[in-house]
C-alpha cells in the first residue's frame, strides 16, 4: 500500500502491479497503514475520522476487491494517526482535539455495525504526533515532539513519560510483536524502551482472572504466570521481588 498527500491510496501486489485505487475523500491523507493481519487498510487526514477498508481475496488467493469496512467517528478535529492491535480487534487514535481514543473494532461491519468507543483520554498534541497501540492492546504510546507518554487502556492513566528522547521530533513509534518493547525513531537514532506499563497491565489482568477462577488447575497456572511477570518487571526496574 502507498498513500499520497492528496486523497489517493494505491493497493499493490508483490509484482508491483496496482490492484486498486482508493479515494479517501479526506481532503488530504495525513497517515495511512495496513493492519498487522493484512486484512485492512486505513487512513486519516483533515476530517475528524479514520476510514477503514477491507482488502478481499478469493479462496485461491486472488485479489477480488476493496470494500468499505467501517469508520471511527468521535473526535472533533483532524486525526494525526491511528494504530491497530495485532488481531485488529482494537484500534487507537490521536487527534488535534487533544484526546486519544481506544476503540472496539471487533464488530459485524458487513451488517452495518459500528465500532464501540471504549475510552477517551487527554494528551499533549503537536505536529508531528504519533500513536502506537501494543499488539495485546494493553498499552498506548503517544509521541509529541521529542516526548513519549505511555498510557494503560484499562483506565486511560498515564504511567510513563520519556522526555527529550530524541534531539529532533520523533518520526514514528512501534511496539515489537511480543508487546515487551517500545521503539521510537528520529534524528538518525532508534531508541528501545521496556514496556513496563504492559507488564503491569498483564499482571493486573491475570490477578482479576485469578479472583474469578474456581478451578485449582487454572488458579495454579495463573499464580505461576503472575509470579513470572512480577519477576520480569522487578528485573527491569532493578528491584528484588
Amino acid at each position: 500500500m502507498t498513500a499520497s498527500s492528496d486523497t489517493t491510496i494505491l493497493i499493490w501486489n508483490l509484482k508491483g502491479e496496482v490492484l486498486a485505487s482508493i479515494n479517501t475523500n479526506q481532503m488530504n491523507n495525513a497517515y495511512a497503514a495496513v493492519s498487522p493481519c493484512g486484512r485492512f487498510v486505513a487512513s486519516c487526514g483533515f476530517t475528524p475520522d479514520v476510514k477503514v477498508w477491507e482488502v478481499c481475496f478469493g479462496k485461491s488467493g486472488d485479489f477480488r476487491e476493496v470494500t468499505r469496512a467501517f469508520e471511527l467517528k468521535g473526535h472533533t478535529a483532524g486525526i494525526y494517526s491511528f494504530s491497530f492491535s495485532n488481531d485488529s480487534r482494537r484500534m487507537a487514535t490521536v487527534s488535534k482535539d487533544g484526546t486519544w481514543k481506544f476503540w472496539d473494532t471487533d464488530v459485524e461491519y458487513k451488517k452495518q455495525q459500528d465500532p464501540y468507543l471504549l475510552l477517551t483520554g487527554r494528551c499533549e498534541v503537536a505536529e508531528p504526533c504519533r500513536i502506537a497501540l501494543s499488539p495485546d492492546a494493553h498499552v498506548v504510546a503517544i509521541s509529541c515532539g521529542t516526548t513519549i507518554a505511555v498510557f494503560n487502556t484499562r483506565r486511560g492513566e498515564e504511567e510513563e513519560r520519556f522526555v527529550g528522547v530524541h534531539g529532533q521530533h520523533i518520526a514514528d513509534l512501534a511496539f515489537d510483536t511480543t508487546s515487551r518493547y517500545l521503539v521510537s525513531c528520529g534524528d538518525r537514532a532508534i531508541r528501545v524502551f521496556h514496556n513496563t506499563p504492559g507488564y503491569r497491565a498483564v499482571v493486573e489482568e491475570m490477578e482479576t482472572m485469578l479472583r474469578k477462577t474456581t478451578t485449582k488447575a487454572t488458579r495454579e497456572r495463573l499464580e505461576q504466570q503472575i509470579s513470572s511477570a512480577k519477576k520480569a518487571l522487578a528485573a527491569i526496574c532493578g528491584r528484588k521481588q
